[in-house]
């Protein structure tokens, strides 16, 4: 998501079902808790991820999800877990990711990519934390093996070897996840769910984006994405 945009917001028009009402009311005091600053003074970053971003806590204090609302904002399928699983796992590793950008990356494009990624994982974790204890959905709270040795690599790497498969292997990981944010944005009856399949639509659209202008995404990259997800 660019800088200063801001989390959806919509209105109630009208009176509607309880469980509609409920969930109206849940996605506005989770927008209240969504603001953003433009500046980069990002919201508070997961307690337990690999890497930490430095954060002014003074200036954002999330409100938390009630769980009675939670329960009234619709089901919950499993594809809506997955969703909930798979972008608090993207989270623990991209959101140190970013940072390494800013430290070991050589172009200005990629340190900027990186910026993009630790704001925008940054606010996507705060969501997808709450939301996941309010509907008491498990989430993970270490990254995956695989995803643990991209961290590795990352550390390890200088220069044109860490633009080079910062570019390529975040790309990779964005366009995987992208389907899945897809078919739960156009299935879920969850508003609260639904919520946060806008913003990580968003997120991640723009995190391929700033991937792809870097000038360094390989044709190779975009052939394993469409392996992954093309039927």
């Amino acid at each position: 998501m660019r800088q200063g945009s801001h989390t959806r917001r919509r209105g109630m028009q009208g009176a509607g079902p309880p469980g509609v009402a409920a969930g109206a009311m849940l996605v506005a005091a989770l927008a209240t808790a969504w603001v953003f600053r433009a500046d980069f003074g990002l919201g508070p970053a997961a307690a337990d991820t690999t890497t930490q971003v430095t954060t002014d806590h003074s200036a954002h204090t999330a409100t938390p999800v009630d769980a009675t609302l939670a329960a009234s904002s619709g089901p919950v399928t499993e594809l809506d877990k997955q969703l909930l699983v798979k972008v608090r796992q993207a989270d623990l590793w991209e959101l140190p990711a970013g940072r390494l950008a800013q430290e070991n990356g050589s172009m200005e494009q990629v340190k900027r990519a990186g910026m993009h990624l630790m704001e925008g994982h940054s606010r996507l974790d705060q969501m997808v934390r709450e939301i996941a204890a309010a509907l008491k959905v498990p989430i993970p709270d270490k990254p995956t093996a695989d995803q643990q040795s991209w961290l590795d690599r990352l550390e390890s790497s200088k220069g044109s070897e860490f633009d080079q498969f910062f570019a390529n292997q975040l790309r990779d990981s964005h366009g995987k996840v992208f389907v899945v944010i897809a078919k739960v944005r156009a299935t879920t009856q969850n508003s609260v769910i639904r919520d946060l399949a806008i913003e990580a639509d968003r997120t991640v659209a723009d995190h391929m984006e700033v991937m792809e202008d870097t000038g360094l995404v390989k044709p190779q990259t975009f052939d394993s994405v469409a392996a992954d997800v093309l039927p």
